[in-house]
C-alpha cells in the first residue's frame, strides 16, 4: 500500500530537473505546493515528501521554505552517494543529515543511498555495512539504491555523461543483484538491516525484472519499498493497464512512490527534465494516482 508520496527525483540536479528553463526554482516550487495541496485534499493521511534532493543542499531547501513549498508536506528527503559521486566522506552522513534539520523542522528521509561495486564488491559490501550503522535510528527512513544494477543496455537517467567520465558508469553497478540477478557480496548482509532499511528499485514501463524483484524482495525481509510512477509514462498506450499491474504487485511492501517526469507533450522543452507548461496537469497526474492506487 502507499504510505508516501514524493513530488519528483532530485529536483536540483540538472539530470532530473532543468535549471536552465526554471533558474530559481519558482515553478518548481509552486508545481509541490499545488500538488502538495491537491494530494493532502484527496488523501490526507498519506505523507507527502519533497522530492529528494541531490546534491544535499540546506541553501536550496531555504530558497523552498522562502516559496512556502513545504506548507503542506511532512518531510523532506535526501540522496547521498558518498563513495561514487559526492565531495564527502561517508562518515560525515550524520553531519549532513543534520545541515538540512538545521533550515527546516520537518523529518529527514534518505530516500537513496547507495555504493557502487564499480571498483570492487568488497567497497560495495564495506559501504552497506556502514551506511546502516549511520543512518538506522538516526533517520525516520532509508532506502537502499537499488536492488539491480541498471542494464548495460538502458541509459542511466543523466545529463552528466560526458562531464562523468568513467564514473558514469557506476550507475550501472549500484544494485545488490547483477543484471543476471546473481548476488554481489553486499546482498548477503542485507537481511542484516531489515525491514527499518528499505529498497529503492525504479521499475521502468513494462520492465521484465517485476517479479523476480518481488521474490528478492521478499527474501530479503524488506517491507519498506521506493519506486516511481512516471507521469511521461501514463501518456504510453497501454499505460493503465501496466500501472495497475505494477501496483497490484507491489500491494504487499509498505510503498513511497515518486512522481516525475514530464512528458514531452506537457514540457515547456520536449524532455523529461522540462518543467510542465501547465502545473496544474502535474497536480492532476497526482490526485489521479491517488484515486486510483492509495
Amino acid at each position: 500500500m502507499i504510505e508516501a508520496v514524493k513530488f519528483w527525483n532530485e529536483p536540483n540536479n540538472k539530470s532530473h530537473w532543468d535549471p536552465l528553463l526554471d533558474p530559481e526554482w519558482r515553478i518548481y516550487g509552486e508545481m509541490v505546493k499545488l500538488a502538495a495541496a491537491a494530494v493532502k485534499a484527496e488523501k490526507p493521511a498519506i505523507l507527502r515528501v519533497l522530492g529528494g534532493i541531490s546534491p544535499i543542499d540546506p541553501f536550496f531547501i531555504q530558497r523552498l521554505i522562502n516559496y512556502g513549498t513545504l506548507e503542506n508536506l511532512n518531510a523532506v528527503a535526501v540522496h547521498g552517494f558518498p563513495l561514487d559521486w559526492n565531495l564527502w566522506q561517508i562518515h560525515e552522513w550524520p553531519a549532513k543529515i543534520a545541515e538540512i534539520e538545521a533550515v527546516t523542522h520537518l523529518p529527514v528521509w534518505v530516500t537513496e543511498v547507495g555504493i557502487s561495486s564499480f571498483g570492487a564488491e568488497e567497497v560495495q559490501e564495506f559501504g552497506l555495512r556502514r551506511t546502516a550503522e549511520l543512518l538506522l535510528g538516526r533517520v525516520d527512513r532509508a532506502h537502499w539504491y537499488s536492488l539491480y544494477d541498471l542494464p548495460r543496455n538502458w541509459e542511466a537517467t543523466t545529463r552528466h555523461r560526458e562531464a562523468e567520465g568513467s564514473s558514469y558508469y557506476r550507475h550501472f553497478h549500484m544494485g545488490l543483484l547483477r543484471e543476471d540477478g546473481s548476488p554481489k557480496l553486499a546482498l548477503k548482509h542485507f537481511s542484516d538491516f531489515t525491514p527499518e532499511f528499505g529498497i529503492c528499485q525504479w521499475f521502468h514501463f513494462e520492465d521484465h525484472r517485476l517479479d523476480d524483484a518481488i521474490n528478492w524482495l521478499r527474501k530479503l525481509g524488506v517491507k519498506r519499498l521506493r519506486t516511481g510512477l512516471s507521469w511521461a509514462d501514463w501518456l504510453r498506450p497501454n499505460a493503465e493497464v501496466w500501472f495497475d499491474h505494477v501496483m497490484k504487485k507491489l500491494d504487499e511492501f509498505d510503498l513511497t512512490v515518486t512522481f516525475c517526469f514530464t512528458p514531452e507533450s506537457k514540457g515547456i522543452q520536449p524532455h523529461h527534465t522540462s518543467p510542465p507548461q501547465n502545473i496544474e496537469e502535474f497536480a492532476d497526474f497526482c490526485v489521479t494516482m491517488m484515486r486510483r492506487y492509495a
